[in-house]
C-alpha cells in the first residue's frame, strides 16, 4: 500500500508487552509501569491474527519490541507462527539482551532472522546507572550468542547522551571493526517528557559522525540489510559499519514506511503523532479480516507527512516509549 504521501507501507512494529526487565532513565520511571495485565493485552493469537491481515495490505517485514519482548510468555510460538506467513520476508526483534543468550537458539528454531541490541555503554557503572540494573555481562553474551549464531547482520542501538556516553563513541567504532558489528548511534529524543531528557544533552549524528572523522575514514555503506532509517559507513579496515539514525536533526519521515502496533492494540501511524485505530475493541466485537483489514487502511490513510519531535512530545501524548515500542 501506498499512503498519502506516496510512502510503500510494508512494515509492521509491534510492542507485544508494556514490561521490562531494566528501568532505563530516558525511558521508564524507577518504579516500573502499572501491569497492563492479560485481559487489556492482545493474546499472541492475536497479534498473529493482526500480521496475517496486514499482510493483504501489503506487510511484507515485521519487527517485535516492547518494553523488553523476551519477557513475553510464549514468544517463541508467535513467532512461528509469524513466519509460517508467505508474505512475511523478515521476522526482527529489539531486545535488550539480558534474556537473549539463553533463549537465542528457539528464537531461530522458530524463524527469528534478525536481531538488534540495545547498548548505551560499555562501561560497567555507567550501565547500571542508566539501566538501574547491573546486567552489563549478560548483554556482553548475548552479543557474541548472535554472531555465533550467524544472526547477521547484528545491530547495536546506541543512544548518545553528551555528557554521559559521547566519550564512548570510538570505544563502539572499535566494536564495529573488529567484529561483524553494526553499530547505530541514535540521537537522544524527547519520549514521554521523563524527567532525565534535556535538549542540551543531545548530540547530532553530524556532530557523532565528525568525532569519528578525526580517526577514522568513513565511506558510505548502503549493504546492510535492514527496514530502518538508519545511514551506514564502513570504516575502512573494519568488519562491521557505523550507522546514524537522526530523528532530531534530520528527520526522514518522506522514507518512513511503517506501521506500529501497540501490546493493547492500537495501530499507530507514527511514533509522535497522537491517531491510534482500535484494533482490540474491533477483535472484541468480532470484527472479521476484511473489516480489520480496514482499519490497517485508515491507519495507513492517516499517517501524517512528518513527526514534531522538536516541540517536544507533549502533555496530551499520553504513550511513552515503552507503551509505543522502540
Amino acid at each position: 500500500m501506498v499512503d498519502a504521501f506516496g510512502r510503500e507501507i510494508n512494515y509492521l512494529r509491534i510492542s507485544i508487552t508494556d514490561r521490562c526487565n531494566l528501568r532505563c532513565r530516558y525511558c521508564m520511571p524507577e518504579t516500573g509501569v502499572k501491569n497492563l495485565g492479560h485481559s487489556t493485552i492482545l493474546k499472541l493469537e492475536e497479534f498473529a491474527r493482526l500480521v496475517k491481515v496486514g499482510t493483504q495490505v501489503g506487510i511484507r517485514k515485521v519487527r517485535l519490541t516492547g518494553g523488553e519482548p523476551l519477557v513475553r510468555k510464549n514468544i517463541n510460538k508467535l513467532i512461528a507462527d509469524i513466519a509460517e506467513l508467505n508474505e512475511i520476508d523478515d521476522i526482527a526483534l529489539t531486545t535488550n539482551g539480558v534474556l537473549y543468550a539463553d533463549m537465542a537458539e528457539d528464537l531461530k528454531r522458530a524463524g527469528l532472522n534478525r536481531i538488534n541490541f540495545s547498548l548505551d555503554t560499555m562501561n560497567r557503572s555507567k550501565f547500571e546507572y542508566i539501566s538501574r540494573r547491573d546486567n552489563l555481562d549478560l548483554v556482553k553474551k548475548a552479543i557474541f550468542k548472535a554472531l555465533e549464531l550467524d544472526m547477521h547482520p547484528v545491530k547495536i542501538n546506541t543512544v548518545l547522551i553528551k555528557g554521559f556516553n559521547d566519550d564512548e563513541i570510538m570505544d563502539f567504532v572499535a566494536l564495529s571493526r573488529e567484529y561483524p558489528l553494526h553499530i547505530r548511534f541514535i540521537e537522544f529524543m524527547p519520549i514521554g517528557d521523563l524527567l532525565f531528557w534535556d535538549k542540551d544533552k543531545m548530540m547530532t549524528s553530524q556532530q557523532i559522525k565528525e568525532v569519528i572523522e578525526t580517526e577514522y575514514q568513513l565511506t558510505p555503506n548502503k549493504n546492510v540489510r535492514g527496514n530502518g532509517p538508519a545511514r551506514y559507513y564502513k570504516v575502512v579496515g573494519g568488519k562491521g559499519t557505523v550507522g546514524f539514525i537522526s530523528p532530531m536533526s534530520n528527520h526522514f519521515c518522506s522514507e518512513c514506511n511503517r506501521l506500529r502496533m501497540t501490546a493493547d492494540g492500537k495501530l499507530r501511524g507514527c511514533l509522535y503523532a497522537k491517531q491510534e485505530i482500535d484494533l482490540k475493541a474491533a477483535l472484541a466485537e468480532g470484527a472479521n479480516d476484511e473489516e480489520l483489514k480496514e482499519l490497517f487502511l485508515q491507519a495507513i490513510d492517516k499517517k501524517p507527512a512528518r513527526h514534531h519531535f522538536d516541540d517536544g512530545w507533549g502533555e496530551e501524548n499520553r504513550r511513552k516509549m515503552f507503551q509505543i515500542g522502540g
